[in-house]
């Protein structure tokens, strides 16, 4: 059975302070480079996308076009194509044409007032009640917090930070 071995590290530590800077310099040039890539990409991006959005947009305008016309004939002739509304599915040469029910929905005016009268009218059985954690007081009372078993309050933890100049931070 193998065993899962790290892979031998590729970085070379600076000899001097001068050979630092030289890293910190060459870090912020990559690091424009990779931003002005990403620009370029998405300046690529975006020209294909509103090409693609123009054409689709006609094709979109053309199906509803087609599929209102289709509808306004399968409705005008509804009876006939359902045998008298025997069916809701008609199969055509090409695919299909069908009427479905919606599903039952709720729709509510008034969100507060309809809340309010179902408490004072008893209407509890249309309330729900949501209990969760809340880990904002834990960490406010973390020492508390951290007796409860099963709750560990863990540190952030700490990174390396790299800043050349003109750069926002890079964290490794």
């Amino acid at each position: 059975m193998a065993k899962n071995k790290r892979a031998a590290e590729t970085a070379t530590p600076p000899k001097h302070r001068d050979e630092a800077e030289a890293y910190l310099e060459r870090i912020g040039s990559i690091q424009r480079e990779i931003q002005l890539n990403k620009t370029v990409l998405a300046e690529a991006v975006a020209r294909v996308t509103a090409d693609i959005e123009a054409s689709s947009a006609k094709l979109a305008e053309e199906n509803d076009r087609l599929f209102r016309g289709l509808q306004l004939w399968a409705e005008a002739n509804r009876h006939a194509l359902t045998d008298g509304g025997k069916t809701k599915t008609v199969r055509l040469n090409n695919g299909s044409i069908a009427w479905r029910l919606a599903p039952p929905s709720v729709q509510i005016k008034g969100e507060k007032a309809v809340l309010a009268y179902l408490m004072e009218k008893k209407g509890k059985e249309f309330l729900r009640t949501k209990v969760e954690i809340n880990r904002e007081a834990m960490l406010a009372n973390a020492e508390e917090a951290s007796k409860i078993p099963g709750v560990t309050i863990k540190s952030a933890g700490e990174s390396f930070v790299i800043e050349p100049v003109g750069q926002k931070e890079m964290a490794a």
